[in-house]
């Protein structure tokens, strides 16, 4: 097929597309392409005489010119047809050039073999190494205790290793009314000192140099896990003191609600006049169970407002893990006392140990302390499981 014959059947190609689908008029240029596939693409192997006679790079670049040149004459004559077909010549051209330095050693009579990859989608098979990526520098963390015991108790500071307060125990005779001429009543009181001693509450982690270089949310990150950590460890021991030293309670829930426990709690703490900053403590999941106690007579009693829970008029709070399934606290909190000899430290060495020669670094945290319960009748420990 000469040039003027191609040129005519484009045009009736075209003629034939004019109101056809995108799938009647890609199966027409497929057909077109497969009858004409002669004039329409290019036999490598009938190039190889052409290019075993070049004796110079120059010879090739200019033969490649030529075969580009008829390309785009033939672009021309198919614009609006098929862009596919320009597309494969350019692919041809390319792949020739790629493989110049075998062709220009081709002899004559043998074919010359050139490598065209095959094209398709590109997915992320494609990429070698790892896809980028963004990155959260903070550590998702586990949770602190939202209310330690420290947060209930007063705190006093101290200079030594020993507390030593007085309380009082009792007394003898009393005050009363005077009857003339009589001798007025005598009274005297008993008092009790009580020691208590404190003691290191610590721990300390151990990491190398070169985490901390390479990770750089460590820095930040290590003193508010040792800070958390902690703060377990002195409930856990404060909650061992509060449990031995608080006025166990004689309340049982026999044919009683929990909020009624802890409103009798209320009534005998203050009968006896303690009744200042009285807290009742309790686990979360008790917390939301007085929530749903029926109103009735309690209506007055039970009181949600604002975010903060309610219970004759005395605020409950969610004690953390430390606080023992069942149990609950009221009392006055003023009389709980946490001693401190040395106040919380966080303190970092390379020197400690083998550090210096290990490259590593020691994190410690740790405080004496200890807590005190001055006056055991001010508060109750409670078991809402008490028959």
């Amino acid at each position: 097929m000469n040039e003027q014959e191609l040129k005519d059947a484009l045009e009736g190609l075209k003629t034939e597309l004019e109101g056809k689908s995108k799938e009647e008029a890609k199966a027409a240029i497929e057909a077109f392409k497969e009858e004409n596939k002669d004039a329409l693409t290019f036999d490598v192997k009938s190039l190889d005489e052409k290019f075993a006679k070049m004796a110079t790079k120059e010879d090739f670049d200019n033969s490649v010119k030529e075969l580009q040149d008829h390309l785009d004459k033939l672009d021309i004559k198919m614009q609006g047809v098929n862009k596919g077909v320009k597309e494969q010549g350019d692919f041809i051209v390319k792949s020739i050039k790629e493989n110049a330095d075998n062709i220009l050693t081709v002899k004559k009579g043998k074919d010359v073999e050139i490598d065209i990859k095959a094209v398709g989608d590109m997915t992320t098979a494609n990429l070698t190494g790892d896809e980028p990526r963004d990155y959260n520098f903070d550590i998702v963390k586990f949770p602190s205790q939202k209310v330690n015991i420290a947060d209930l108790a007063r705190g006093v500071n101290i200079s030594g290793g020993t507390y030593t307060y007085t309380r009082e125990s009792g007394s003898e005779g009393a005050i009363g009314a005077q009857t003339e001429g009589s001798s007025k009543s005598q009274i005297d009181y008993d008092f009790t000192t009580v020691d208590v001693t404190t003691d290191f509450i610590a721990g300390f982690a151990r990491y190398s140099r070169k985490m901390r270089n390479n990770l750089s949310y460590i820095t930040s990150s290590i003193p508010m896990l040792l800070r958390r950590d902690y703060f377990k460890a002195e409930n856990s021991a404060f909650q061992t003191i509060l449990a031995a030293d608080a006025t166990a309670s004689t309340e049982i829930i026999t044919g009683k609600t929990k909020a009624e426990m802890l409103i009798n709690e209320i009534g005998k703490l203050e009968d006896t006049d303690y009744v200042d900053n009285n807290l009742i403590v309790v686990k979360p999941t008790d917390y939301l169970d007085i929530l749903k106690t029926a109103k009735q007579d309690l209506a007055s009693a039970v009181t949600y407002e604002g975010g903060v829970l309610r219970v004759a008029g005395v605020q409950v709070l969610k004690g953390s893990s430390w606080l023992p399934a069942n149990k609950y606290y009221v009392g006055d909190w003023t009389r709980v006392t946490k001693v401190n000899t040395e106040g919380l430290s966080l303190a970092f060495s390379e020197e400690e140990g083998t550090n210096f020669v290990t490259n590593s670094i020691t994190a410690r945290i740790e405080s004496q302390t200890t807590l005190a319960v001055e006056q055991p009748a001010a508060l109750v420990y409670g078991d809402f499981t008490a028959v």
